[in-house]
C-alpha cells in the first residue's frame, strides 16, 4: 500500500526531500545547498534551475527508501515564500535568476508606491504592506530591467512564480501552472477576500495577468509528476508557503494558537480562523489555510534575519565553526558584558519596516570576544521576539504560550531565554522541523491517509518540551532598555 508521503522542503540556503511515514516519522533525508548570489548590496539571487536540479536529486535519492516510487502516496511541497522565478511557457527555462524574499532592490518602487498614497488601499486588501519583501514589486522589477522578461511578456509566453509554482511546473513536465492560495497571498497581488489574483493589483503593479499562475487548494490532488522523472505518476497533493507549513506541523489550527519558527530569518504567525486579520501595528495578514475553497487566515509578525547571523557569523567572522557552537558559548559566559546586536543586515522588518536600516553592534569593549557576541547574537532573537509580542499584543492577539520550530529552535539556551524575555510558556516539538512536517500532514490528507488536516495533525505532531520562565523583571528590563537604544542607532 502507497502511504509514504515524500515533502520537498526548498528554503533559502538549501533543499531537501524528507520521506515520511503516514505517521509523521521521518524515514529519509537528503538535502543540498543552494548557491547565494549576491551581485550588488541588497540584493540576493538564486539560480532557479539549481534549485529544480537538486530538488530532483534530493528526491531520487530518498525514494528508494520508501520501497521505490509506487509506495508514495503523495507528494507535499513547502518554500521560501515570496521569492520570484520568470521563465518561458514554451521552453520552460528560466529567463534570469530568482530574486530571493530577502532581497531589497524593489525600494524605490515601494515608496513610489507609497508617496503616492496606495500603501492604506493596498494593505486592506492584501493584508500586507508596500515592501520589497514580497513578489509583485520583484516580478515588476524584472519586467522593467531584464529583455529577456518583456520579450516573453509581449509574445505572451511569460511565466511568473513563486519557487512552489516553478517546482510544479517542472514536476509535471510544464502541464499545471499553479500556486497555492498561501504563497499566493505574499504576492500583493491577491485579495485576502478574494479568489485569484486581482486584475487591479497586477494593473497597479504593472505586472501582467496572463503571466501568473492559478490559485489552488494546498491539499488534494493537485497535479501530478509526469511519469519519465520517477517510473510513475506521483499525485502532488499539499502545497504551502513555509511559514503557513510551520503553523499547520505545529498543529495551530484553533483561533489564537501561535507559533514561532526561527530559521535564516524569524517568523510568528497567530491563526485568526474565519476573520481577515487588519492590523494597525505594521503587522501582516496572510492566508493560513484553503481546503476545499474555505480560507482560513492568520496574522503574521516576519523577522528577516535570525539564523543568518549565526551564519554571519560563522562565514564572514569566523567566531564559530558551526552553529551549534553558539550554545556553549553563550552559557561560557553570565552575560554579553554589554554588547548588543540589531541583526539589520537586509534592513527590519516587522514591526519596524525600515528596509534602510543597517546592522549595528553596540557596547564593545576589550573584554568583549568571541562568547559575548555569540551569545549578544542568540540575544537578539528574543528582542526581535518580544518588539513582535508587543504588536500582536497592540492588535488584541497577544500571544497565551508560543510554539516554536526550525534550526535554532534546537539551542536549548536561545529556547530558555525567549520563555524570559516573553515572560511566558515556550513549547518544542521533538521533530523542530515543522515546516516539513506540516507539508507532509497536507500531503497525507490530500492523499487520503487521513479523512482531513486535523486528523493528519494529531497522529503525526509528535512529543513537545515546555520552558518556562525564571528571569527576574529588572534584568528583563535592563536587557529591553539596551535593545532599544542599539535599535536607535540602527
Amino acid at each position: 500500500m502507497a502511504d509514504y508521503i515524500l515533502v520537498l522542503d526548498e528554503g533559502t540556503t538549501s533543499t531537501r526531500a524528507m520521506l515520511f511515514a503516514s505517521d509523521g516519522v521521518l524515514v529519509a533525508s537528503a538535502q543540498e545547498e543552494l548557491t547565494q548570489h549576491y551581485p550588488q548590496s541588497g540584493w540576493v539571487e538564486h539560480d532557479a534551475g539549481e534549485i529544480w536540479e537538486k530538488t530532483l536529486k534530493c528526491a531520487l535519492a530518498v525514494i528508494p527508501d520508501a520501497g521505490g516510487a509506487a509506495m508514495i502516496a503523495g507528494i507535499g511541497i513547502t518554500n521560501q515564500r515570496e521569492t520570484v522565478v520568470a521563465w518561458d511557457k514554451d521552453t520552460g527555462k528560466p529567463l534570469t535568476r530568482a530574486i530571493v524574499w530577502q532581497d531589497r532592490r524593489t525600494e524605490p518602487f515601494c515608496t513610489a508606491l507609497r508617496e503616492a498614497g496606495h500603501e492604506a488601499d493596498v494593505q486592506r486588501r492584501t493584508g500586507l504592506l508596500l515592501d520589497p519583501y514580497f513578489s509583485g514589486t520583484k516580478m515588476r522589477w524584472m519586467l522593467d530591467n531584464v529583455a529577456e522578461v518583456k520579450i516573453a511578456a509581449d509574445a505572451g509566453t511569460l511565466a511568473f512564480g513563486t519557487v512552489e509554482c516553478w517546482l510544479v511546473y517542472k514536476l509535471t513536465g510544464g502541464a499545471s501552472h499553479i500556486s497555492d492560495a498561501s504563497n499566493a497571498s505574499r504576492t500583493l497581488l491577491m485579495e485576502l477576500a478574494g479568489e485569484g489574483f486581482d486584475e487591479g493589483l497586477c494593473e497597479l503593479l504593472g505586472v501582467p495577468h496572463s503571466a501568473l499562475p492559478q490559485v489552488t487548494d494546498m491539499s488534494g490532488q493537485l497535479a501530478e509528476t509526469e511519469v519519465s522523472l520517477f517510473g510513475r505518476e506521483i499525485p502532488i497533493t499539499g502545497l504551502a508557503g513555509d511559514q503557513q507549513a510551520a503553523t499547520i506541523g505545529q498543529a495551530c489550527l484553533s483561533p489564537g494558537e501561535t507559533k514561532a519558527t526561527y530559521g535564516t530569518g524569524a517568523f510568528v504567525l497567530t491563526n485568526q480562523g474565519e476573520t481577515i486579520p487588519h492590523s494597525t501595528n505594521r503587522l501582516l495578514g496572510t492566508v493560513l489555510t484553503q481546503l476545499d475553497g474555505k480560507r482560513t487566515y492568520a496574522i503574521e509578525g516576519s523577522v528577516f534575519v535570525a539564523g543568518s547571523l549565526v551564519q554571519w557569523l560563522r562565514d564572514s567572522l569566523g567566531i564559530v565553526d558551526v552553529a551549534s557552537q553558539t550554545e556553549e558559548l553563550a552559557r561560557s559566559v553570565p552575560d554579553t558584558g554589554g554588547v548588543t546586536i540589531v541583526p539589520a543586515l537586509s534592513g527590519l522588518g516587522a514591526p519596524h519596516w525600515r528596509p534602510d536600516a543597517r546592522g549595528v553592534i553596540t557596547g564593545l569593549s576589550f573584554a568583549s570576544g568571541k562568547a559575548e557576541l555569540a551569545r549578544a547574537a542568540l540575544e537578539a532573537m528574543a528582542h526581535q521576539t518580544h518588539d513582535l509580542a508587543q504588536a500582536f499584543a497592540a492588535d488584541g492577539t497577544p500571544w497565551g504560550t508560543l510554539r516554536i520550530d526550525g534550526g535554532m529552535a534546537a539551542n536549548d539556551w536561545m529556547a530558555q531565554d525567549l520563555a524570559n524575555m516573553l515572560d511566558l510558556t515556550v513549547e518544542r516539538p521533538g521533530f523542530v522541523e515543522t515546516t516539513a512536517l506540516g507539508a507532509a500532514m497536507l500531503a497525507a490528507a490530500g492523499a487520503g491517509l487521513y479523512p482531513d488536516l486535523e486528523s493528519a495533525a494529531a497522529k503525526m505532531r509528535g512529543t513537545l518540551s515546555a520552558f518556562e520562565p525564571d528571569m527576574d523583571e529588572a534584568t528583563r528590563e535592563e536587557r529591553l532598555s539596551r535593545w532599544q537604544s542599539a535599535l536607535d542607532a540602527a
